[in-house]
């Protein structure tokens, strides 16, 4: 098993080792568009290529996503409601509903005053879809705030289509009340809520599975024992909700959270003893799966995993940030091995949020009024003008994928290699190992135009399972196409 570890390493190490930052840069993505302290990014899922930017202040902007694009209208503008006097406070978060393409609907997270309160409310788009009904208001939830800092801020539709809430402490320092230990009061916490379903009186019904329905807590709390979840995001592969957690004065942490886990604050700040400052009994607290100090970074800005396809390198690595230093990180975790954490790039920026868009490349939005995407330098990938026009090669995910790993417990043990035909043609999809021999024939036959989407359990052609190790998948287009790209399958 150390061998295998060790093994695993070397050459995860092939992979995650020559980051740097020549490898990587920041493109302003839209250099026409300016916003006002940008602090979400979302995409509608409605089939169409569009971008919404949230402004603290309380507007919405909605735009093409196209690096020409020279406007970006009003989509929804709230000012007067919303109340951003302090510095965490405003216009938090957008959340598109799962069938927002029918009905319509989005979410905003905001706080107002008096009294100082946290707002989660429905809006409805109109028949212009670049405008919403400002008048649609629906209000779901409000919760009081007892201080202007700490208000988290993130909204998220998981897979499971019920809404998270990230909710911070309250404020002040040091959590005063003791709200992220407190099962009586929404703030420091995760929350669920079935916005399709109303009951009880509520304008949002309660998931059954809840981990505290009928215990006499507050039913809406998925997770527990958190500071200031200021981002958060599901991996739209291994389902994760990952979140990064703003610390006190030491540690800034990144956490998966899971239904029903004590993430620590205020007993904790990181895997340190906070409250009380030491000997505090951890016992069934969930720890941090990385963490950093204040050499490098003061406010953690979580951000998403990658699953995009134009930086390869990073596909599988949750990109996060720090507001206060401007580092950019990779964090790559498989449930089961050490984490790895790799600095990707030391930036000047203040990094407020990341977004994704459609096809899950990432952005960034920063305080200098700009949003940017990530984008290899011209040595580390091939020049995009010389690929072939017949096809389009995909990195497989995930990556790494194993026999027993997340893969596994889903039921899923293989890898997705996906690539677009832009003709009928003869297509070959094989993997090779590193030696070059043969060990299984994906496709070989005619395909037509369109996306194809392959499956690769790890088995050779005679269905023995694979070791671990690094293998190649080679994609033969006719006579005219030939792309392979690298794999990781752990064991």
């Amino acid at each position: 098993m150390l061998f295998r570890l060790n093994l695993f390493f070397a050459i995860f190490l092939i992979f995650t080792a020559a980051y740097s930052q020549s490898q990587f840069q920041l493109q302003n993505a839209f250099p026409n568009l300016t916003f006002s302290r940008p602090v979400d990014l979302q995409h509608p899922g409605d089939g169409t290529d569009r971008l919404f930017v949230v402004e603290q202040a309380g507007v919405i902007k909605v735009f093409d996503n196209n690096a020409s694009t020279a406007v970006a209208p009003i989509f929804l503008d709230i000012r007067s409601r919303v109340n951003d006097s302090g510095n965490e406070e405003g216009l938090l978060g957008l959340a598109f509903h799962p069938d927002y393409k029918n009905n319509g609907y989005f979410y905003v997270n905001y706080t107002a005053n008096p009294p100082r309160r946290t707002v989660i409310a429905r809006y409805r788009v109109t028949n212009n879809p670049t405008q919403a009904d400002p008048n649609s208001e629906f209000i779901l939830l409000t919760f009081a705030q007892p201080f202007e800092n700490h208000n988290g801020g993130q909204l998220a539709f998981g897979p499971d289509g019920y809404l998270y809430i990230a909710t911070g402490d309250g404020g002040s320092g040091g959590d005063p009340n003791n709200n992220g230990q407190s099962l009586q009061t929404l703030l420091g916490k995760i929350l669920r809520l079935d916005v399709n379903n109303p009951s009880g009186g509520r304008n949002y019904g309660i998931p059954l599975d809840n981990p505290f329905v009928g215990t006499g807590n507050r039913e809406e709390i998925y997770a527990y024992g958190l500071r200031n979840p200021w981002r958060m995001s599901f991996d739209p592969v291994t389902n994760w909700l990952w979140a990064g957690d703003v610390g006190q004065s030491r540690l800034e942490e990144i956490d998966i959270i899971e239904k029903g886990k004590n993430y620590g604050w205020r007993i904790m700040e990181g895997n340190l003893c906070f409250n009380p400052s030491s000997g505090c009994n951890m016992t069934g607290l969930v720890k941090p799966i990385w963490e950093y100090g204040r050499s490098l970074g003061i406010s953690v800005t979580g951000g998403h995993v990658y699953r995009g396809r134009s930086v390869p390198a990073l596909v599988g690595a949750y990109i996060y940030g720090d507001f206060g230093s401007g580092r950019i990180w990779a964090l790559r975790y498989d449930g089961v091995n050490p984490p790895v954490n790799t600095e990707l790039m030391d930036t000047s920026l203040g990094i407020a949020s990341f977004g994704i868009d459609k096809n899950f490349e990432l952005y960034l939005c920063a305080f200098d009024s700009r949003i940017y995407r990530f984008r290899p330098t011209a040595s580390s990938v091939d020049d995009p003008g010389n690929v072939p026009k017949s096809a389009q090669l995909a990195q497989n995910y995930p990556n790494p994928f194993g026999h027993d790993l997340l893969s596994r417990a889903r039921g899923n043990p293989a890898t997705v290699i996906e690539y677009t035909l832009r003709q009928n043609a003869p297509v070959e999809l094989r993997v090779y190992n590193v030696q070059g021999q043969l060990v299984r024939t994906l496709v070989r036959q005619d395909q037509t135009a369109g996306k194809q989407i392959i499956r690769w359990d790890g088995r050779d052609e005679a269905g023995q399972a694979m070791p671990s190790g690094a293998y190649l998948y080679r994609l033969k287009i006719g006579n005219d196409f030939v792309e392979t790209k690298r794999l990781l399958l752990i064991k």
